[in-house]
């Protein structure tokens, strides 16, 4: 492949997922991690997920 047809190849993903970001009406937020109020959703996730089993016993405990 030619250094022509990489950039050509390139610049068409780059357009391709710029117009798929753009066009699908996601609420994308790169703003990182949430605290507070802006959290609260986490909160109810919790609530429906299933509870955690019970922990194995730890590895030391053999010695």
């Amino acid at each position: 492949m030619s250094n022509r047809s990489i950039i050509i190849m390139v610049l068409v993903l780059i357009g391709a997922t710029a117009y798929l970001l753009l066009k699908s009406d996601g609420a994308i937020d790169m703003s990182g991690e949430k605290h507070g109020a802006e959290a609260a959703h986490m909160e109810e996730a919790k609530k429906d997920a299933p509870a955690a089993p019970a922990a194995a016993p730890a590895a030391d405990a053999k010695k």
